[in-house]
C-alpha cells in the first residue's frame, strides 16, 4: 500500500515536471522567434496621405493636404511639406524588432494610455497608431497599429513625431551667397556696393568691391565685405514672433519702416549644381521702444553697461517676422561704409612697393627695393637693410576710428611709397601727433583716421634702426 503511493506521487511530481518543461520549451520556441522578427508590419504610402494628426504631451496639431498641406488650426500658417514628407516617411515602411500575440493587458506595455496618438487618413483608410512605453530590456518603444498585436519599433517614431507647432513652419529660406554682384544699403546706411573684378580704382589687386562716395570710386575691404556676407547666409532665422503679421505687428517691431534694408543679388549654386541668380531682401530692426530710448541715451551721452536689444527679422515681402539675436543684429547694422572700407592706412601689398621715401625729423631716407619675391632685398645708401619691423610696423598701422579733421599738431613722419601700380604710382602718408593715445592719419593730403600713438612709434623706431644701422 505504501509502496503504491509513492509510485502515484512519483508519477504525479514526473508529471508535472514534463508539464513545465514543454512550456519552458514553447517559451524559448517563441523567445526565439520574436527575437529574429524584423518583418514590415505597416506600409503606408505617403503620397496617399490626405490627413495627418497627433497628440503628444497634451497638444495636438493636426493637418490636411489641399494641394499643399495645411494646418486644421489656421490655414495661413505655412506648413513645411518636407518636414510632413518626413513625419509620414516613418510609416512608408514601418519594421518591428519582434512582435506580441493575444495582447491581454496593454496597460503593461503603456498604450492604455500611450505617450503619442497618431491617425494617418488616405480617404479609404484611416490609421490608428500609439505609441507606449520603452521596453526595459531592449530600450524600444511599445507599438500598437490597431490589430490587436503589440509590437517594439526598430525604429523609434517618437524621434519625429516629438514635433511641436514650430517645428513645422515652413521657414524662409536665406541662400549660401556664392557670388554677390551688387548689396544695397537703404535706411539708416544708404549706398551701393558693386562686384568689379578689374577696376583700377585701388591699390591692391585683391580689391572686388566698389562703392561711390562724392562721385569718386572708392575700394572696400574684401574680407570685411564677404564677413558681413558669409554673416547673412548663415543666418537661419528659426524664432518667430508671427507667421501672418498685419501692418499693425509690422508697425510694433519697427518693419513698417525698417531701421535697415538690406538688398542683394547674388548668383548661387542650387542642389543640381546649377547657377541660379536671384535677389535676396533683409528688413531689419531694433524694437522701437527700445530704439527709441538708445537714441535719447546717445543724445544725452547716458549709456548702459549692459545694453539689451531685441531685434526683429523679415525677408522680403514674408508674413513671418522673427526675433533674431542681438549678436546678429549688430552684425547686419555694421553695415557703414566705415565698417566695410579697408582699416589699415596703407592696404596696398607690401610686396607691390619698390621704393620709399621718409622724412623724419627734418631729415630725408630713400629705401629701395631689388629683385622679386622671395629673393627680394631692400637697400638704404647702397647697404642691404633688414626691413622686416618696418613692414610689420606699416602694415600694422590701422584705424582705431576714421575722421575728416585737419590736422592741428606738427607732423611726427611722412611718407611716400612707390608702388608697381599704373594707376597709383605713388601713395603720400604722413602722421601727426594728435593726442596722448593717437596719432592722424593723412593720405595723400587727405585725412583718414585716428591710429595708436604706439604704431606710429614703432614705425619711428624702424626707420630709426634702419638709418642709425
Amino acid at each position: 500500500m505504501y509502496r503504491s503511493k509513492r509510485i502515484v506521487i512519483l508519477l504525479a511530481v514526473l508529471a508535472v515536471c514534463c508539464v513545465a518543461a514543454f512550456a519552458a520549451l514553447q517559451v524559448q520556441e517563441r523567445q526565439e522567434r520574436i527575437e529574429t522578427s524584423g518583418e514590415v508590419v505597416l506600409e503606408i504610402d505617403s503620397d496617399a496621405v490626405q490627413t495627418l494628426s497627433w497628440t503628444y504631451e497634451g497638444e495636438t496639431l493636426s493637418f490636411h493636404r489641399d494641394g499643399d498641406w495645411l494646418y486644421d488650426g489656421d490655414e495661413t500658417f505655412p506648413v513645411d511639406g518636407e518636414k510632413v514628407g518626413e513625419l509620414l516617411e516613418t510609416f512608408q515602411s514601418f519594421a518591428a524588432a519582434f512582435v506580441i500575440e493575444e495582447v491581454e493587458d496593454p496597460s503593461q506595455y503603456g498604450l492604455d494610455d500611450p505617450v503619442c496618438t497618431i491617425t494617418l487618413g488616405t480617404g479609404e483608410n484611416n490609421y490608428e497608431i500609439l505609441l507606449g512605453d520603452f521596453s526595459a530590456m531592449d530600450s524600444q518603444r511599445y507599438v500598437s497599429i490597431g490589430d490587436g498585436k503589440v509590437y517594439l519599433a526598430a525604429s523609434d517614431p517618437l524621434d519625429q513625431f516629438d514635433a511641436g507647432l514650430r517645428d513645422m513652419i515652413n521657414h524662409d529660406d536665406i541662400p549660401e551667397l556664392d557670388q554677390v554682384t551688387r548689396l544695397r544699403f537703404d535706411g539708416v546706411e544708404n549706398y551701393t556696393v558693386t562686384y568689379e573684378e578689374d577696376n583700377s580704382a585701388s591699390w591692391c589687386e585683391e580689391d572686388i568691391y566698389f562703392t561711390q562716395r562724392d562721385g569718386k570710386t572708392l575700394p572696400l575691404d574684401t574680407g570685411r565685405v564677404e564677413d558681413y556676407l558669409h554673416n547673412i547666409s548663415y543666418l537661419a532665422p528659426n524664432n518667430y514672433v508671427t507667421y501672418h503679421a498685419t501692418e499693425e505687428e509690422l508697425a510694433s517691431y519697427g518693419l513698417d519702416e525698417p531701421e535697415l534694408t538690406v538688398t542683394v543679388d547674388y548668383t548661387a549654386e542650387d542642389r543640381a549644381e546649377e547657377k541660379a541668380s536671384g535677389t535676396l531682401i533683409l528688413h531689419i530692426s531694433r524694437d522701437p521702444e527700445e530704439r527709441l530710448a538708445a537714441q535719447e541715451a546717445a543724445d544725452t551721452g547716458e549709456t548702459e553697461e549692459e545694453e539689451t536689444i531685441t531685434a526683429y527679422l523679415r525677408v522680403g515681402d514674408s508674413q513671418i517676422v522673427y526675433q533674431i539675436t542681438s549678436e546678429d543684429y549688430q552684425e547686419l547694422m555694421a553695415a557703414s561704409y566705415n565698417d566695410l572700407r579697408h582699416q589699415e592706412v596703407l592696404s596696398a601689398d607690401f610686396g607691390d612697393i619698390w621704393q620709399i621715401e621718409v622724412t623724419l625729423e627734418g631729415a630725408s631716407h630713400t629705401l629701395t627695393a631689388q629683385g622679386e619675391g622671395e629673393d627680394r632685398t631692400w637697400l638704404y645708401q647702397g647697404e642691404e637693410v633688414d626691413i622686416s619691423a618696418f613692414q610689420e610696423a606699416l602694415e600694422s598701422l590701422s584705424a582705431d576710428s576714421f575722421t575728416d579733421e585737419r590736422p592741428s599738431q606738427r607732423q611726427e613722419i611722412a611718407l611716400t611709397v612707390y608702388l608697381d601700380n599704373d594707376a597709383f604710382p605713388q601713395v603720400a602718408v604722413e602722421l601727426y601727433r594728435w593726442d596722448g593715445e593717437h596719432c592722424l592719419a593723412v593720405v595723400d593730403g587727405e585725412p583718414v583716421s585716428l591710429v595708436a600713438r604706439s604704431g606710429a612709434v614703432d614705425l619711428i623706431e624702424a626707420v630709426q634702426a634702419i638709418v642709425l644701422n
